[in-house]
């Protein structure tokens, strides 16, 4: 005997809210199991992500050390250059000869 004559419409009147179901908090639960093959696929991801990200690190890295090393040469070139305008070519190459042992030294 109920006054409903749909089963949309509420009895209240409150037809804009969505209809509630019942309170059952063991219907949602998931078993050990799949709980264990999600968390392992989880984990397999996150641990492909970190790869992909330390991938992509070294390359930044790697082309930021490529220009830094372009730029070392260029202006080791331009010193030289200005060596040259001022002293003679043999002994601007001994200078260099001696720096680049120097340099072997150091390293």
């Amino acid at each position: 005997m109920s006054t409903l004559t749909a089963p949309s419409l509420r009895k209240n009147g409150k037809q804009w809210h969505t209809p509630k179901s019942a309170f059952r908090p063991t219907s949602h639960l998931t078993s050990y199991t799949k709980r264990l093959s999600s968390a392992k696929a989880a984990s397999a991801t996150k641990a492909k992500e970190r790869e992909m990200k330390a991938e992509k690190e070294e390359e930044r890295v790697k082309r930021i050390q490529t220009i830094r090393d372009r730029r070392a040469a260029k202006e080791e070139k331009e010193r030289y250059e200005k060596m040259a305008e001022r002293m003679h070519r043999k002994r601007v190459e001994r200078v260099k000869r001696r720096e680049k042992r120097n340099k072997l030294l150091k390293s």
